[in-house]
């Protein structure tokens, strides 16, 4: 009889003698718990710092919903900003939408967070905001697109809440996943402004608040693991009416590619970062909402339209696209030769790419 093969040696770089007890989906090695959650938080300081994302002294608002990433988020910003020295101010966000059952029990997460890592809290509501909870939205609209307004209410609610503190910048947990999820999102419906943008390490410097995504290399089930073995809390419930998003089939396209090809997830965000619009391609000028005083490339915001038709009884308002034609051009990097792309359809073409990653000026290092 052979002998029994006994446990897998930890792979790490740095030639670690323990053995291996998780596989690091982002690079497929197998490595012990200590060298895992080392090398997760290697990643998210190498992504901080080759990004430029920060400068010292900066008040930073970590949006938190209580979930994995967000958790994860905080945790990881804490020990590193102490670990490096970052010389941060961070602050803990928090949006309540009004979600019985749901966002209630989740804020409790978010206070323990507050508790365990001294960070000060902050907490807005759509109630207060805007004068409707999500719970009233769905049952004035149904759930055919609640999504939409509660995307567009929440974006516009970190960025007032982060004003409101003093922040600088605004981080979140967005992670691989959802940043591939997104790309082939906006490819499937022709989102030509959200594709120039949606792989951006950092966005809104244009004008509003700038966002940032620390996470942003970090594969969803690296996270998971990670909080597995800090021990974490984390609220891990999801949206009551999260079933009927959009973004779902994209997500289950991405799982199913990295059953595949692990490697999927990184491809489609380096794949968005290597297409750019080309600068003669119009794209909408940003002004101020006559109503609120909000980022918009219309008269109105969109959260003042869909409010609009809330208290109008026309929810449609602020919803319906119009069928205006888009004419996409291409540019490839790094060679810069021009391919033709986008067919002068509709928007619903998937014609459609993305631009590369925009650095910072404000940088830490």
């Amino acid at each position: 009889m052979g002998s029994r093969r006994g446990p897998p040696q930890c792979e790490s770089i740095a030639g670690c003698s323990s053995y291996a007890k998780v596989k690091k989906m982002k690079d497929g090695r197998q490595l012990c718990g200590d060298c895992f959650t080392a090398s997760f938080e290697k990643d998210v300081h190498e992504t901080i710092v080759q990004n430029n994302l920060f400068k010292r002294g900066e008040r930073v608002a970590i949006g938190a919903s209580g979930g994995k990433d967000s958790t994860v988020l905080a945790y990881v910003m804490k020990t590193l900003n102490d670990r490096y020295d970052y010389g941060l101010d961070l602050r803990l966000l928090s949006i309540d939408e009004g979600i019985k059952g749901y966002r209630d029990d989740s804020l409790l997460a978010v206070e323990k967070n507050r508790i365990e890592y001294g960070l000060p809290l902050t907490i807005l509501s759509y109630q207060d905001l805007y004068g409707w909870t999500m719970d009233e939205i769905v049952a004035k609209i149904g759930k055919k697109n609640n999504c939409t307004f509660c995307g567009v209410f929440r974006r516009q609610a970190l960025d007032r809440g982060a004003f409101k503190i003093g922040a600088s910048k605004l981080v979140t947990g967005h992670n691989a996943d959802d940043m591939a999820e997104t790309v082939l999102m906006n490819v499937l419906r022709g989102d030509i402004a959200r594709l120039q943008r949606c792989t951006n390490i950092v966005t809104g410097e244009e004008g509003d608040l700038p966002r940032a995504k620390p996470l942003k290399y970090c594969y969803e089930r690296d996270i998971v693991m990670y909080a597995r073995m800090k021990k974490l809390e984390y609220f891990y419930t999801e949206c009551i009416y999260a079933p009927n998003a959009y973004r779902g089939y994209s997500r289950i396209y991405v799982r199913e590619l990295e059953k595949i090809q692990p490697r999927a997830i990184l491809d489609l965000i380096r794949s968005g970062e290597s297409l750019a619009i080309r600068k003669e391609v119009e794209m909408p000028q940003i002004t101020t909402c006559e109503r609120c005083g909000y980022m918009t490339s219309q008269k109105l915001c969109k959260a003042c339209l869909l409010i609009e038709g809330l208290n109008s009884n026309n929810p449609d308002l602020g919803v319906r696209k119009k069928g205006k034609k888009t004419k996409i051009a291409l540019s490839t990097k790094p060679d810069g030769e021009t391919e033709k792309s986008g067919c002068g359809t509709s928007n619903g073409c998937a014609c459609a790419a993305t631009s590369n990653n925009n650095e910072t000026s404000n940088s830490l290092f």
